[in-house]
């Protein structure tokens, strides 16, 4: 039972933060979504800034495990490594709940929204670091500094797939991966 309670407040909380932004959304919209009196909230988390780190935690783990499934053993680190960081963007860009949060950041730069989105990518460049130390390990890239490379991978992808986008017609899935590849790659590869 409690549990579900819990559960039933951090499904409100998603869907009032996707709805309305972080700062839009009150605790007694929580609970009134959640269907559960405003005390029973604070019986589970201290307050609302709690509650979005527990769904963007929840939310780390979608997103690591949609990147892992676009990810193949069979095929080299560079294919893998702009399969899964195209599924991470994607990912971010349609979740509704990471989308208005981008959002938020944007418009209004609240404070607790940015922590958690930089919680958020924190966890996609320790998760491309991981698959860089891999590949070093097996000989397939050269050995580098795999947490820089891995945020200037993550920061290249965003500028190609969004920033880019913002002035010009966007590129397509083959061109991203071939430029990352002629970028990072070429460079990278024994």
């Amino acid at each position: 039972m409690t549990i579900d309670r819990k559960r039933q407040i951090i499904e409100a909380a998603a869907q009032s933060f996707s709805q309305f932004g972080y700062k839009a959304t009150t605790m007694e919209q929580i609970a009134k979504l959640a269907n559960v009196g405003k005390g029973t909230i604070y019986t589970f988390f201290k307050n609302k800034e709690d509650l979005l780190d527990e769904i963007i935690s929840s939310l780390i783990v979608e997103i690591k495990e949609s990147a892992k499934q676009a990810m193949d053993p069979h095929l080299p680190f560079s294919e893998n490594v702009h399969r899964a960081l195209y599924r991470i963007l994607e990912f971010r860009q349609q979740h509704q709940l990471t989308a208005k949060l981008l959002q938020e950041v944007r418009s209004i730069g609240t404070s607790a929204v940015q922590e958690v989105l930089k919680k958020l990518d924190r966890a996609i460049i320790d998760f491309i670091r991981e698959k860089i130390d891999i590949a070093i390990r097996k000989g397939e890239i050269r050995p580098c500094d795999s947490e820089i490379t891995a945020f200037l991978m993550l920061k290249a992808y965003i500028a190609l797939i969004v920033d880019w986008e913002k002035d010009h017609e966007p590129l397509s899935k083959e061109k991203i991966a071939e430029l990352f590849e002629l970028y990072f790659l070429k460079g990278l590869s024994n």
